[in-house]
């Protein structure tokens, strides 16, 4: 039943607990309290991401080197930031890994470009931009059949002209920390009525501004092996290895991004022994891959949007 319910909102986070109990076959009060249990635990929480690419912004891979002590306060300040949206502790706990989201007006560059190379405690920092997603963050849960996804199923996005308000910005803020925030909730944060609310959800949703997505630790799932990847591939075969890894199951994210190396990856495993047969088995025989480099995930800080405990 877990897996159930994690399944229909990872296709829907705003799904009704009422419409996932009927492609589920249960009660509607089965739904919400296990929803309620497995978020109370910090196993599960659905969260409302900002389509950044769709108003211009620029999406970085942020890569720092910290002084032993410093990396954990570092990782932890970047979490706390607006515009990043995972930060990982990689390696022997020295190095950072973090996706930044900057605007097109040059604001957003701040961090990038003043604040983080004045930390005394950052030692090296590379930044390069994403030029294309071959895979966003995704399921490790496929259980229900294609007739219950289908039900729960959104409409696709449209290509309509979409201006963010100050009161959408509020909305974002609420949406990040919880994606079911209430109607009531949403519309004490906007100032807007309940029905304004809902009505404006559609519309973001509807233009492919906001998107849904579901936090869950691998852990929780059975899969303790994370790592990092960077390669470099010849560029004529860049778009086939991306999207040769993206179709791999155990690949969460796969990136063609600017810099020395020029596609990146995050990789979730059961343990390190299926890790190195995913290396050795799956990855190294791809076609045009020059040079890998491989660093673990010793902690996850934040995760689509989400700071961790």
């Amino acid at each position: 039943m877990d897996h159930a319910l994690v399944h229909a909102l990872q296709i829907d986070g705003r799904a009704s607990f009422r419409t996932i109990a009927e492609v589920l076959g249960t009660s509607e009060h089965t739904i919400a309290r296990r929803y309620r249990k497995l978020r109370s635990h910090g196993i599960l929480r659905v969260v409302g991401l900002l389509n950044g690419p769709r108003f211009g912004h620029t999406s970085w891979s942020v890569r720092l080197v910290c002084t032993p002590d410093a990396a954990g306060s570092v990782a932890g300040a970047l979490a706390r930031r607006d515009d990043t949206v995972w930060v990982r502790l990689l390696s022997g706990g020295t190095e950072i890994a973090c996706g930044v989201q900057t605007r097109g007006d040059g604001e957003g560059d701040a961090l990038l470009l003043k604040k983080l190379p004045r930390t005394p405690r950052i030692v090296a920092m590379s930044a390069h931009a994403t030029l294309h997603m071959f895979a966003g963050w995704r399921s490790r849960v496929t259980v229900l059949s294609e007739e219950q996804a289908e039900r729960l199923r959104p409409a696709p996005p449209q290509e309509m002209e979409i201006s963010l308000r100050k009161e959408d910005h509020a909305l974002l803020r609420v949406l990040a920390q919880d994606g079911r925030a209430g109607y009531g909730e949403l519309a004490a944060a906007s100032g807007w009525s309940q029905t304004t609310v809902r009505r404006r959800l559609g519309q973001l949703r509807s233009g492919g501004a906001l998107r849904f997505d579901v936090e869950i630790p691998p852990q929780a799932l059975g899969y303790h092996a994370e790592a990092w990847l960077w390669m470099k591939a010849e560029p004529s075969a860049l778009a086939a290895v991306g999207a040769a890894l993206a179709a791999h199951p155990e690949a969460d994210v796969v990136a063609a991004t600017t810099g020395p190396t020029n596609l990146m990856a995050g990789v979730t495993c059961r343990d390190t022994q299926d890790l190195y047969r995913y290396l050795t088995e799956r990855v190294a025989p791809l076609d045009g891959v020059r040079e890998l480099e491989t660093a673990p995930v010793i902690r996850t800080v934040k995760r689509v949007g989400t700071v961790l405990s």
